[in-house]
């Protein structure tokens, strides 16, 4: 698989992540247990957003200097910045069901903080494996285009029906397996996946939890994956925008979780999104759409979607 980026934009971008990450665990262990506030939230979600910039902006000098073209490296910081806001789009699926599976288990505030940055952890590395896996496979079977296609748009239409129902983790069949392999407590022991109770070593309700926002991660990084591959084939840049947007994940969790409500209709904007993009990946031999066009569509998509769930939800 080539990229267009240089090799020291991909020494810069992997030493960017792991700075970051060891950053945000040492001010995790440092601050201890606590409730994330909305003021805080938005703080750290500007950060996120203004660094991806940051390095989109990097990124286009990288490949302006490496080519020559100035044409070429605002396309290709276009591809990271439809590939980067589909992902924080389809990210926001994610943090409705994290939202369920907290309130599912009446996981305490202070609590969640860590569950989302080992889950954050975790997806970075699966995602990293699947888009190298997933790259490959396009590299050599052209034709699985269209299946990534097929999928997207089964996964919308999937979407759309099920956006107005009341999701539940009551018959979730992980859960139950989890459950019957598992012994667990019946309470919380502060931040600890097990503790000992009547002289056994069992898990608590936090390593279910962390169980199941695994699941979820490789459920909708299936999903996400092939919608970046709609956009772009190369690898630096479906990993980099996968990546910068996982790591605003945690932010963003606790900034839309103040204001759920108001966001309650975006399943559908999500499914309509799923649905153009993968229409967009069975065309593509076709008629390629222009990369400006679908940061278009997906914006319009998203301000309609969003404007909609606000004015609804004050009426």
């Amino acid at each position: 698989m080539e990229s267009i980026a240089p090799l020291w934009l991909w020494v810069v971008f992997v030493v960017f992540v792991v700075a970051a990450l060891f950053v945000d665990f040492v001010v995790l262990k440092k601050q201890g247990s606590h409730a994330v506030g909305v003021k805080e939230a938005l703080n750290w979600s500007v950060v996120w957003v203004a660094l991806s910039f940051l390095f989109n902006g990097l990124f286009w000098l990288a490949v302006k200097d490496s080519t020559g073209s100035s044409a070429i490296a605002t396309e290709k910081s276009l591809e990271f910045l439809t590939g980067y806001l589909i992902e924080k789009s389809l990210a926001v699926d994610n943090i409705f069901v994290f939202l369920m599976i907290f309130t599912y288990f009446a996981v305490p505030p202070a609590f969640q903080k860590r569950v989302l940055m080992i889950g954050i952890l975790g997806a970075i590395v699966l995602r990293t494996v699947m888009i190298l896996v997933g790259g490959w496979l396009l590299a050599q079977f052209h034709w699985i285009l269209y299946v990534f296609g097929a999928f997207l748009v089964l996964t919308g239409v999937k979407m759309w029906w099920a956006a107005g129902q009341e999701p539940s983790l009551d018959g979730n069949p992980a859960l139950r397996l989890l459950r019957r392999v598992l012994p667990v407590s019946k309470g919380f022991d502060g931040e600890k996946f097990f503790t000992v109770e009547n002289g056994k070593r069992i898990a608590t309700p936090l390593f279910m939890v962390i169980c199941l926002v695994g699941l979820v991660d490789v459920i909708f990084a299936v999903d996400s994956i092939p919608a970046i591959f709609a956009i772009t084939r190369d690898p630096f840049i479906v990993l980099t925008s996968n990546v910068f947007a996982i790591l605003g994940l945690r932010a963003m969790f606790f900034l839309l979780q103040a204001a759920a409500s108001r966001f309650h209709l975006l399943n559908y904007g999500l499914a309509v999104i799923l649905v153009f993009i993968g229409t967009k990946m069975m065309l593509i031999d076709i008629f390629k759409i222009p990369v400006a066009v679908s940061l278009g569509v997906v914006l319009s998509i998203l301000a309609i979607t969003m404007l909609w769930s606000a004015r609804t939800a004050r009426n």
